[in-house]
């Protein structure tokens, strides 16, 4: 396939322009929008079939191509560049974040370092170098049998995790706790590399042929949603998760934290220290955090924000969009929050996770949508459409936002519109 550098008919007005310009890869038509609000002219490197021509209004150029591949994405990149110079390559996508950093360091632009990246995309790497500074002491190893498990099992006890080296969205995540489960468990996790997702869901080949296995941290997580401006961090919020699917997957987060003062405390200086620790520099982060009866734990991080409608609820509870900062900071336009900004309210996000099957019916839509507390709803499924059983982030079905005056009365009217929605299943013969 070729690659296809397309005008979108604004092209003329980016030669002549003298605003910021910035090439965005990957993410979501939002992305795009929110970079054209801010006065930037776009390029947008995006998978062929996402593309289309709701991004048209808001891109200057668009870079058609499978864009993880770096030795087609780096030339036309800079060919773009030579012909209509971008400030920055940036990305708010798992996928895309890589990539940008490689365009950034090859055309010696602004953004977070290919190293740092790496380190923040591969769990095991970051493990060892946190060990090497003496920063949140987690027990871990990697291995590729039954038997390697059976041997951490031996030397750090249960339960422990089994979990993907370079994977997010809690895929393949796997809590031993019976030494019956350590001769399956390596099985269980390579048969994940038989399954069936799109592969522009995963962070790449050969995912599952090796795994990291870690001790098991006891205690409710938490994930730090920070802003860096020139290696300078401030913590903007923190959200309370609950992981309440099989494994690990999480049914539902909620803002401003309801954890005490002196354990968030804690977190901060831990979150700051580790992002010091991996050299991030500038751009959001999104740490995930366990509160163990030792002290927080990092569980992983990311240079991006969270996922999971976390910067909607970052934006209700502290009037902050993340998204629209980190684009900005592409260009030096925005001031940098001199401090956390305080909760103006409370706001959670619930998942709808019905039985898997066959979608026979949905109901309670509109009742929901007229609920003062709504803020928003998505569902991603309707009659006919067939449900997976539920094992990671991409098999919800939707999900609610609700809000209060506090995040205690926002969770619980959040759990309540999403028990009004109703999605029937029948068993798929």
């Amino acid at each position: 396939m070729s690659i296809d550098a397309v005008p979108t008919g604004r092209r003329s007005s980016a030669v002549v322009s003298e605003r910021p310009r910035v090439l965005i890869v990957g993410g979501g038509q939002e992305h795009v929008r929110k970079a054209r609000e801010l006065g930037m002219d776009v390029v947008l490197a995006q998978f062929p079939d996402a593309y289309d021509r709701g991004h048209r209004p808001y891109v200057d150029q668009a870079l058609l191509l499978d864009y993880r591949d770096i030795d087609r994405l780096l030339p036309a990149a800079r060919a773009l560049h030579e012909a209509y110079p971008f400030q920055a390559a940036v990305s708010l996508f798992e996928l895309g974040l890589l990539p940008a950093a490689r365009i950034n360091e090859a055309l010696g632009l602004r953004g977070e370092s290919v190293a740092t990246v790496e380190l923040l995309l591969d769990k095991w790497r970051m493990r060892r170098h946190l060990a090497a500074k003496g920063i949140s002491p987690v027990a871990s190893a990697v291995g590729r049998s039954a038997q390697d498990v059976r041997e951490f099992v031996a030397a750090h006890g249960l339960p422990v995790i089994v979990k993907p080296i370079r994977e997010s969205g809690s895929l393949g995540v796997f809590c031993v706790r019976d030494p019956a489960e350590a001769d399956g468990v390596a099985e269980r996790f390579r048969s994940l590399d038989d399954s069936h997702r799109d592969a522009r869901d995963l962070s790449g080949a050969g995912s599952f042929d090796e795994f990291l296995m870690e001790e098991f941290l006891d205690g409710p997580e938490v994930s730090v949603e920070t802003l860096t401006f020139d290696g300078r961090h401030t913590v903007v919020a923190v959200t309370d998760k609950e992981c309440g699917g099989p494994g690990f997957v999480e049914t539902g987060h909620s803002q401003p934290s309801r954890c005490p003062a002196g354990t968030l405390g804690e977190v901060t200086r831990l979150v700051t220290d580790f992002l010091d620790a991996v050299g991030l520099r500038s751009g959001p982060g999104h740490t995930e955090v366990k509160l163990t009866s030792r002290g927080p734990r990092i569980v992983e991080s990311h240079n991006r924000v969270g996922g999971d409608r976390i910067n909607d609820l970052t934006r209700i509870v502290h009037g902050v969009d993340m998204e629209r900062l980190a684009l900005a900071a592409v260009s030096g336009v925005p001031a940098p929050p001199a401090a956390s900004p305080g909760p103006l309210g409370g706001a959670a996000v619930r998942f709808l996770t019905p039985e898997p099957g066959r979608v026979v019916e949905v109901t309670g839509v509109d009742a929901v949508r007229a609920d003062p507390a709504f803020v928003d709803l998505r569902l991603e499924v309707g009659p006919g459409d067939v449900l997976p059983p539920l094992t990671w982030n991409e098999d919800k079905a939707g999900h609610v936002i609700a809000r209060g005056a506090t995040a205690a009365e926002a969770v619980a009217h959040v759990r309540r519109l999403a028990e009004a929605i109703h999605v029937r299943t029948e068993p798929v013969a």
